[in-house]
């Protein structure tokens, strides 16, 4: 019987074998040191990175906040007037924003809510209720109601059904408005609304600049409190709904009890800008609702961006000043402008206009300076294959 035979192994040299000793006990002792030197370092650079994202999201942001807030100097009556109305119609598109965006439901019949909307305050200011906080909170629940019963409907449908159920409850939304004459004063519309006052104990806006004034205010409140929604889990629920709607309902989520508040929470927004629209015009009629208003807020969402609610703003401002100040050198050719914007927002901006402040390069210097605290490598095994250095510019 013979004994087994063991493999042959490389003889080692004592001056290497003490050689590896030693890498051995300094990457032993260099790792409590590195890690929290590492970590540290990813910290700064992670703070870094969120601060120049942050720069690239507040720098449009400042830029239209100061042309806004400098509207009144710029602009002469007729302007503020569309700046106004530009204001009203953002709030519309930030609806749409919330649906097309966050909730993937693209709808053609928001303006129904918005016409709703405009229509709670005109009553309300013929029957002698003027003060524009209480309009506003009504035209926003009358616009959440009329979006709740319809939603029971509406969302139980997607795609091109959904686009198609909500365009048919806009267009009844205008014929029985149309056909209300007691109530909306039908197809001539309701006229002879009183200008509103802000809050009990103030004046009626019965300027230009102060109905502005008070449009800017409601307007940067709301977008900034959807925003801040739209931040929070609330808005990673709905884009989780949207793109992984089978893994959320494995999950638990009920992903129809989200769309339906997410529609009714977009109605409600709807209405709110319904409300602003009739205090700026101090008029409403069922064309306020009909579809080439749900079509230009579709395009305003499109030009500045589906899940971007200032986005959305800035694009109301561009499709309002299209089709009211840029067409007056060019009568009658208004919606080929709006056309040409279209096609080249949809082949030069796919991602919108706010697309254009979220590309962040991949390659930063940090990287580098990280990869000099990796963690130490042992020395190599005989039987380990060499690693092959990596250059200094690769990620």
């Amino acid at each position: 019987m013979t004994a087994p035979t063991t493999p042959a192994t490389p003889s080692q040299d004592p001056e290497e074998a003490s050689v590896s000793q030693d890498s051995e006990v300094l990457a032993a002792a260099a790792a409590p040191i590195a890690g929290p030197i590492r970590s540290s370092l990813a910290s700064q650079l992670g703070q870094r990175l969120a601060l120049r994202l942050r720069l690239r999201v507040a720098g449009p942001a400042v830029a239209l906040g100061v042309l806004l807030l400098g509207a009144p100097s710029m602009f002469d009556d007729y302007g503020i007037g569309l700046l106004s109305k530009a204001l009203a119609l953002g709030v519309l598109a930030v609806s749409v924003s919330v649906l097309a965006g966050y909730a993937g439901l693209p709808t053609m019949g928001q303006a129904a809510p918005f016409l709703v909307g405009a229509y709670t305050a005109g009553i309300m200011g013929q029957h002698g209720q003027d003060l524009g906080v209480v309009q506003l909170l009504c035209g926003t629940a009358t616009g959440a109601g009329f979006a709740a019963v319809t939603g029971l409907v509406a969302t139980r449908t997607r795609g091109v059904a959904f686009l198609m159920t909500t365009l048919a409850i806009g267009e009844l939304a205008v014929a029985v408005a149309g056909r209300w004459h007691s109530l909306t004063g039908g197809t001539d519309g309701m006229y002879g609304i009183p200008p509103v006052r802000p809050l009990p104990g103030t004046t009626q806006l019965d300027t230009d600049g102060a109905v502005y004034w008070y449009v800017l205010g409601a307007c940067a409140a709301v977008v900034a409190l959807v925003w801040r929604v739209l931040r929070s889990p609330v808005g990673k629920l709905l884009l989780a709904g949207r793109d992984h709607e089978a893994r959320m309902r494995s999950a638990g989520h009920p992903v129809a009890v989200h769309r339906w508040l997410a529609y009714v929470a977009a109605g409600a927004l709807a209405g709110f800008g319904g409300v602003l629209m009739c205090t700026v015009n101090a008029y409403v009629s069922p064309a306020d609702g009909g579809f080439a208003t749900s079509a230009l807020v579709l395009l305003a969402v499109v030009l500045g961006g589906a899940t971007s609610p200032l986005g959305a703003l800035f694009g109301a401002g561009l499709i309002v000043a299209t089709r009211d100040w840029l067409s007056g050198p060019f009568p009658g050719h208004g919606p080929l402008l709006l056309g040409l914007m279209f096609i080249v927002a949809v082949y030069a901006l796919p991602d919108g206009i706010a697309g254009l402040r979220i590309r962040v390069p991949r390659r930063w210097p940090g990287r580098q300076r990280l990869a000099r605290f990796r963690r130490p490598q042992g020395p190599r095994r005989p039987d380990q294959p060499e690693r092959p250095e990596r250059r200094a510019g690769s990620a």
